[in-house]
């Protein structure tokens, strides 16, 4: 047995088949729900894999998922892995050209889709020509175009529920899809064993990986169930899927909805007695507070042990909006990406006063990028990680070359967020390079002046970002969205709030309001619209 993730799953249903795996509420308020034991899931990913393979599919094939949250996706990406095919996630937000570009980027030849995409698949279909075998999830619409495709229940019907598969490896392919804040999106090709231990926590995040691969299943087997693992960011970005399977190692449930839905997410916290809930920085932690303020006051939240975020932080204020409703829980800023699994874990004291401060793993350095030397302390470099990192980026060479190195025999990834690091071992995360604003020589990252402008009573939601200026080179904008029921503040109070908080240079200096601010389903930063609403607007 290897570190392959499906050898690992079914070392897991093994040990504990009747435990239950997967909770799927389809449409919250509505009471509709699935729930399968390990037993079950195993035999509904086995179906599937097994009518992949019937299909002609071949190890090392790509399918691709543009699926909302479901029982599908999970079953389907356990489908790949035991039939040694390589999942690839879709943004499900994509219109036909992004479409049409990552079906060709990712050399797809399968499709898992949900019925309410047939339109856009079937406008893409035409110019992916490796794209043969496609699967629907749900009934089209009666207007929806006819597209040559099988009926997910008809697959999932027609294979074997046993197992009988090829031989695996460590060495098989995962693919994370990343949109990033710019570009094209990029594939990350992960190896599954380095994918186990740099995003999966080699089987346990407390710190005590496993020493061999079916050491997995007996710890499972030693220990007891009781814990759910929520993660409520769409499943196509790639820490709710790794989140599923962190909880899959533990032996414990999964708890899913199909969309992100603050009210209901309380509900089921509740009902399901969730332990962890995963998501993704203010844009989906505030409405939980908005709503904790309001329609679902009272709801009993005591058996929820941490919240954590990935891909944005959770600012201070509103942190301490939830600890005060929810004082138990623990409250956790971790970073990471797709790129490099999980890096680290912001410390107690991180916050505007000090900057986004984290305590890193012994494979995260802060490196020149030029050389890829360590930096002093003090001086600022670029976060970069080494052992267990990806391969490189599907079908891009040039990117690859740029972003994954070499040194002292082993191998790197260099990040995209600029940083600093103390003595202690501290490090403080400037922001994304990319990112940066240069205003007069001095450089301003987002996320610092973010974190100020949200501390503002009035302000909800905020993104900033640099226009033209053409004393400064670049000026420092804020597109602000005011918190329902505020006033619209201006300019100046905006200013007079972050001088107790910024350096001067580091102050907007031009404030745009927008009724609502951009992001990804998952909460991520849209810094390109951020950018064009700001320019709109001089």
């Amino acid at each position: 047995m290897e570190y392959n993730l499906a050898d690992l799953f079914e070392s897991v249903v093994d040990a504990v088949p009747d435990r239950e795996a997967l909770v799927y509420v389809d449409h919250p308020g509505t009471g509709a729900e699935r729930r399968l034991t390990y037993a079950e899931l195993d035999a509904a990913a086995n179906r599937l894999a097994h009518h992949l393979m019937d299909a002609g599919l071949k190890p090392g094939e790509h399918l691709g998922l543009h699926l909302y949250n479901g029982v599908e996706y999970l079953q389907t990406v356990l489908a790949c892995l035991k039939a040694r095919l390589v999942p690839v996630n879709v943004n499900y937000r994509y219109v036909e050209e992004e479409l049409v570009y990552l079906y060709r980027d990712a050399d797809l030849a399968a499709l898992v889709f949900d019925a309410e995409f047939t339109e856009r698949v079937a406008a893409a279909l035409p110019r992916t020509r490796k794209l043969r075998h496609l699967l629907r999830v749900g009934p089209p619409a009666g207007d929806a175009p006819d597209i040559d495709c099988v009926e997910f229940t008809t697959a999932e019907a027609s294979g074997s529920p046993e197992r009988g598969f090829p031989e695996r490896s460590a060495d098989d392919l995962f693919i994370i899809y990343t949109g990033g804040t710019t570009g094209m999106p990029k594939g990350v090709m992960w190896r599954q064993e380095d994918l186990f231990f740099a995003g999966l926590f080699g089987g346990d995040p407390t710190g005590n990986p496993v020493r061999r691969p079916e050491e997995l299943a007996e710890r499972v087997a030693a220990g007891g169930a009781g814990l759910a693992f929520f993660p409520a960011p769409p499943l196509m970005h790639g820490t709710s899927t790794l989140t599923s399977f962190i909880a899959f190692h533990y032996g414990q449930r999964v708890v899913i909805h199909r969309k992100y839905v603050p009210e209901e997410v309380l509900r089921t916290i509740e009902k399901e007695r969730v332990s962890s809930v995963s998501l993704v920085g203010d844009a989906m932690l505030r409405p939980l507070v908005d709503a904790l303020n309001g329609p679902l006051k009272g709801t009993d939240l005591s058996s929820l042990f941490s919240v954590s975020s990935s891909g944005a932080i959770m600012s201070e204020t509103v942190r301490a909006q939830f600890q005060e409703l929810v004082p138990n829980v623990l409250l956790l800023n971790n970073f990471g990406s797709s790129e490099s699994g999980s890096n680290g874990r912001a410390t107690d004291d991180s916050g505007p006063e000090k900057g986004f401060r984290l305590e890193v793993n012994e494979r995260t350095k802060v490196v020149d990028p030029a050389t890829y030397a360590p930096v002093g302390t003090g001086e600022i470099g670029r976060l970069a990680q080494c052992g267990h990192v990806p391969l490189g980026y599907y079908n891009d060479p040039g990117k690859t070359a740029e972003t994954f190195f070499q040194r002292d025999g082993a191998r790197w990834v260099l990040l995209g967020d600029m940083a600093t690091v103390d003595a202690d071992g501290i490090v403080t995360v400037l922001g994304r390079g990319s990112q940066c604003i240069n205003t007069g020589g001095e450089k301003v990252y987002p996320e610092e002046v973010e974190q100020a402008l949200k501390s503002h009573p009035d302000v909800y939601d905020a993104l900033v970002t640099g226009v033209p200026d053409p004393t400064w080179g670049n000026r420092v904008a804020a597109v602000v969205q005011v918190r329902e029921g505020a006033a619209p503040p201006d300019l100046a109070a905006i200013q007079d709030h972050c001088r107790t908080r910024l350096a001067g240079y580091k102050i907007p200096r031009k404030l745009v309001l927008t009724d609502r601010v951009h992001r990804s389903p998952s909460g991520k930063a849209d810094y390109r619209w951020a950018k064009a609403t700001a320019a709109r607007q001089d």
